[in-house]
């Protein structure tokens, strides 16, 4: 049984997001705060975590980088779920390495997904032993990309639309549009698979 953290200040909230997680078969926990949430993760080795943003004692970004830090929980598949949408907060969380970003209210069945997408993800790279290091989108350069393309790539990889890609550098969907279709005339491709095959090769940690 998967284990599932989720930090939630909002009590029914977490409540319901624990009883939802539940009824889908997983081993859910819960931390009323951030500080509690790091304790509680370190504690329980979750195999995935649900984090609000905007919290008392430490917010979820701190959370999040407290956890990227600690070799035991960096790879933890990380959600990002709260209330506030404003762009520059989801550009944010996305850039300092969260797996996803899911606004309140969300419906169950999206959270369920996302979740249940963030899991076979992790294990199909324990299983293949293939790990992109997604920290960087440099290695991508190699391919013969600009900056800015390789960034667009790199959100590719992970499994991001174009408004997702928008909204995390800060661009307008166009732009995003545009790059994309630069990136496959200078990989020589003609999907957003394979050309995000080719990333997850370069991005391939190393042993």
């Amino acid at each position: 049984m998967k284990t599932v953290l989720v930090i939630e200040d909002e009590p029914e909230m977490r409540r319901n997001l624990a009883r939802l997680l539940k009824l889908e078969g997983y081993d859910a926990v819960a931390a009323e705060n951030g500080a509690a949430g790091v304790v509680l993760a370190r504690q329980r080795k979750p195999d995935l975590v649900i984090c609000d943003v905007m919290m008392p004692q430490m917010d979820g970004h701190e959370v999040l980088r407290t956890l990227r830090a600690d070799p035991a929980l960096r790879s933890v598949p990380f959600i990002f779920l709260t209330a506030k949408g404003e762009k520059s907060d989801q550009r944010g969380g996305m850039n300092l390495g969260a797996d996803d970003y899911l606004t309140k209210p969300v419906d169950n069945d999206d959270l369920i997904a996302a979740v249940a997408a963030r899991l076979q993800r992790a294990q199909e790279s324990v299983r293949t032993g293939f790990a992109p290091d997604f920290s960087s989108s440099q290695p991508i350069e190699s391919l013969g990309l600009s900056p800015r393309e390789a960034e667009v790539l790199l959100w590719v990889a992970q499994g991001k639309t174009n408004p997702e890609i928008a909204t995390i550098l800060g661009i307008s969907e166009e732009t995003v549009k545009k790059h994309m279709k630069q990136i496959l005339a200078t990989l020589g491709v003609e999907t957003r698979t394979a050309a995000s095959l080719r990333a997850m090769e370069v991005l391939q940690k190393p042993g």
